[in-house]
């Protein structure tokens, strides 16, 4: 009989079993993970045991097989991949039936919005759906020239290049440009793309402590001499905590140590700065004093996609040999069509901005007032609600659909146990209603789990 079916046991000393075994079993991995095979050893006889010829002997599906037994053994049914049935905005509808919604970003309210689906269905008609091969085989297309010089102009720099995925579009630029005799150094809560485009670079990569300039300052102190070209790397606005650096600090030690810059601004733009264009312009910096700019089509933009943007030597040199673009199909032109209309559409409804940053300003009071710890969040389009455990963030997700509200938790081992949380994407389309019935339906649950 398994441990967490004997009579006796309470729920909190299931919780706790189940995480010490999850701990257990991360940490054989990482161990594995860590000690490559030695060929020379001879591990594989002549007979091959059958674990390394079934998928269901790879950690990571033998993982997700123990948490959804686990969430069984403690009555807790998953909120994940749920199917929404048309547009989600701030409210979708899920099964057939109607929720407030915020696990979409969506942030300015373009997805589904009537101008920017016209301009998707005339690139349809006039291109189709794809362009079949890479750019540089298949040959451009107005369209998406025609968005690379918005985003380019958004940033006040050279020029700009999309890519087909944003998560790609840091793998395959980071790992592209930078090698074995370079160095890259990245915020500890860096996104997963950057780090795995650090990986496949096969260059130094050294964490440093969050949103901490001064860590960064003493590591490159420490190690840039040892190194060719450096990269740092950061993000515009934090996707889990919702916080933003401090750009002009980092502009600075990257001048005073001779590295590059990389922002990742897939949560910032159309969020931050008076017109939607950033960090930058939220902090009145140089655009140009950043190496490389980096975002994503899908949050603020209304489509599907990753970009880069930068001065004319970069561009042109990922326009010709970054893998990611040169061996990928480009953008397709409806998807192009549905950012660029976006951006338009953005540069003339400023208010759009600012209304999705007064809804993110009312969330994180009302919320605070309640004396709900949502982190580190700064209030603009990403504000968590920290549970204190994974178990109860699945509870209080599954407490909060029940009530008509829709929003994902955070779990380990995306965060650790005592930081899964709720995260909250905030959308200009969101009303004071929603926002204020949000908070005080949250507010019960977490006194009700007390």
């Amino acid at each position: 009989m398994s441990k967490f079916k004997k009579n006796g046991l309470s729920d909190a000393t299931k919780e706790l079993l189940l995480n010490k075994a999850l701990n257990a079993k991360q940490k054989k991995q990482k161990q594995q993970q860590e000690k490559p095979a030695d060929p020379t050893k001879g591990i594989f006889s002549k007979s091959i045991n059958k674990k390394w010829t079934s998928f269901e002997q790879f950690d990571g599906y033998k993982e997700i097989e123990f948490m959804e037994k686990g969430g069984k053994t403690l009555g807790i049914n998953s909120p994940f991949f749920k199917t929404h049935d048309g547009i989600a905005s701030a409210t979708s509808r899920i099964n057939g039936k109607d929720y407030i919604n915020f696990s979409s970003y969506n942030y300015l309210g373009f997805g589904g919005h009537p101008e920017v689906i016209k301009a998707s269905q005339d690139a349809l008609e006039r291109y189709g759906t794809t362009v079949s091969a890479s750019r540089m085989v298949s040959g451009e297309r107005t369209v998406q020239q025609s968005l690379e010089k918005e985003i380019a102009n958004l940033y006040q720099v050279d020029d700009a290049l999309t890519f087909v995925s944003g998560h790609a579009t840091n793998v395959s630029v980071i790992g592209y440009l930078f090698g074995p005799k370079d160095l890259i150094l990245h915020d500890s809560l860096a996104h997963n793309s950057i780090l795995q485009g650090a990986q496949l670079s096969g260059a130094k990569r050294i964490p440093f402590r969050h949103n901490d300039w001064q860590h960064l300052e003493d590591l490159l102190s420490g190690n840039r001499s040892n190194f060719e070209r450096v990269l740092v790397v950061i993000e515009g606005l934090y996707s889990m905590d919702g916080d933003i650096p401090d750009l002009e600090k980092f502009v600075e030690i990257k001048k005073r140590h001779h590295a590059f810059l990389m922002v990742d601004e897939a949560h910032s733009m159309g969020v931050l700065g008076n017109t939607g264009r950033g960090i930058a312009e939220h902090l009145d910096i140089d655009f140009k004093s950043i190496d490389i700019w980096m975002g994503t089509l899908s949050k603020s933009f209304a489509s599907c996609g990753g970009y880069i943007a930068g001065e004319h030597a970069l561009i042109k040199h990922l326009r010709h040999y970054a893998p990611g673009f040169l061996y990928s199909v480009g953008i397709a032109p409806p998807l192009a069509a549905a950012s660029l209309k976006s951006i338009k559409l953005m540069n003339n409804q400023p208010e759009r901005v600012k209304r999705l940053q007064s809804r993110g300003e009312l969330f994180l009071r009302l919320a605070k007032e309640a004396g709900i710890d949502t982190g580190k969040s700064e209030g603009y389009s990403v504000i968590p609600a920290m549970a204190g455990s994974s178990k109860k963030a699945v509870e209080l997700s599954n407490i909060m659909f029940d009530a008509g509200i829709n929003v994902q938790p955070i779990l380990r081992p995306a965060v650790e146990d005592k930081a899964a949380r709720l995260r909250f994407f905030i959308s200009s389309e969101h009303t004071d209603v929603q926002i204020t019935t949000t908070i005080q339906t949250l507010s019960t649950a977490l006194n009700d789990l007390k």
